[in-house]
């Protein structure tokens, strides 16, 4: 399965297209669909992070996923987002998509809105490996696992 294309902007106003702007060979991408998603995705950025120090090619990305709306309110929405995040790095791989969300969702085989979903794909968009929820360390073994047999840790 692939990734579909989409498009979007970083909290940092860099504008991407899915999933080819992406900068790894291996791309960790966290996808909540609700505001209180982002409690979930934070327990998997530490692993991320350590991830990300081990294998040079691998990059991780948050997409809040929204639908789609008048520039004013997304401008608003991405400008709350970057206010309550500090750091420059997080800023930067938080990519907000506004987009048809039951499309989305149909593409990536996302049953409902009710969890975040966690992808790892490669460059070209290959789904790779997918989990969904918060972190735990079942799920942190599963990926681990998976990049070791891909041989690229």
């Amino acid at each position: 399965m692939l990734f579909p294309k989409v498009s979007g902007s970083n909290l940092e106003g860099r504008r991407y297209r899915l999933p080819g702007d992406l900068e790894g060979e291996l791309n960790l991408l966290f996808i909540p669909f609700q505001r209180w998603h982002q409690d979930w995705v934070d327990t998997w950025v530490p692993y991320a992070r350590a991830l990300r120090a081990e294998i040079p090619g691998l990059r991780y990305y948050e997409l809040p996923t929204l639908p789609r709306m008048n520039p004013f309110y997304r401008m608003s929405l991405d400008m709350g987002m970057k206010m309550g995040i500090p750091d420059r790095a997080a800023r930067e791989a938080t990519i907000t998509l506004y987009l048809d969300k039951d499309a989305y969702r149909q593409a990536l085989q996302i049953p409902s809105e009710d969890t975040i979903v966690v992808l790892l794909i490669d460059r070209m968009g290959m789904i790779l490996w997918r989990t969904e929820g918060p972190f735990d360390e079942a799920k942190a073994a599963d990926l681990r696992a998976f990049l070791s047999g891909r041989q690229v840790m």
